[in-house]
């Protein structure tokens, strides 16, 4: 609330732009779809959607939910993210880029290709018979991954190698919710963790993202560009992430 209340008050106070704030159902409830493209909430017409919630199936208890996002995907109102964008960051279509021949679609240059293929781990699905054996047999060396993020959704360990043999007994149709993947094991240096005011001195490693930037309309891209990073530090004896789950810390570069 506070962060996300802060920029309410901002846009309101500094530009004069009304944020409503509703529930998915809520939308769905009180919205209208003008002809001509125009999403209408409480009488008034809506530029941008800015999702907070819509990313775990659990955000979509009924249809009530599904009709506000076909809703809100049909509007001319510009979508943080629209569909397209929220499914290219799952877990199948970094599987799909990892396949043979793909990159070539993206990047044209031979050096940049596959210096962009040595960072993939591993990747495969549950129709690759060999590495399901090998997952089951040592499973500490793989990860297994709905398509989730935020922390708290990876499966590990034994708890992998069961999961793999009850969906597999069960027929396997289960298993195409997830991807299997090579486990990384990054260097791990010791760090400073701080928490509640107090801190702790740990091992720890670190995640290292880029935020993007990307705007289009139809075909026409009018921005792509990075705009920032996100540092996240953990443990290194723990299995999960994500600091809103309370496994992680953020942090800063330290360049050496």
């Amino acid at each position: 609330m506070y962060d996300q209340y802060w920029i309410t008050v901002t846009l309101k106070e500094r530009y004069g732009v009304r944020t409503i704030r509703k529930t998915l159902a809520a939308i769905e409830a009180v919205g209208e779809l003008r002809s001509d493209g125009t999403l209408i909430v409480n009488g008034w017409p809506v530029a941008l959607v800015y999702f907070r919630a819509g990313y775990s199936p659990n955000d979509y208890s009924s249809e009530a939910e599904w009709r506000a996002r076909s809703l809100i995907e049909r509007s001319s109102a510009i979508k943080c993210p629209s569909i397209s964008y929220h499914l290219v960051g799952t877990k199948k279509i970094q599987q799909e880029l990892a396949k043979e021949n793909v990159l070539e679609r993206f990047l044209d240059n031979k050096g940049d290709i596959e210096r962009v293929r040595q960072c993939f781990a591993g990747l495969w699905s549950w129709e690759n018979d060999s590495i399901m054996m090998s997952a089951i047999e040592s499973p500490e060396l793989f990860a297994l991954k709905p398509q989730r993020e935020g922390g708290g959704n990876n499966i590990y360990g034994d708890n992998l190698r069961e999961t793999l043999v009850r969906l597999w007994n069960d027929g396997g149709s289960e298993l195409a919710a997830y991807i299997l993947m090579q486990r990384i094991f990054p260097p791990a240096s010791p760090c400073y963790l701080v928490r509640e005011g107090t801190w702790a001195k740990e091992n720890a490693v670190s995640e290292f993202g880029i935020f993007g930037a990307y705007l289009r309309n139809k075909d026409q891209v009018i921005i792509n560009d990075q705009c920032g990073y996100l540092m996240i530090t953990k443990a290194a004896t723990l299995n999960e992430g994500g600091v809103v789950t309370g496994y992680a810390f953020l942090n800063s570069i330290y360049l050496t």
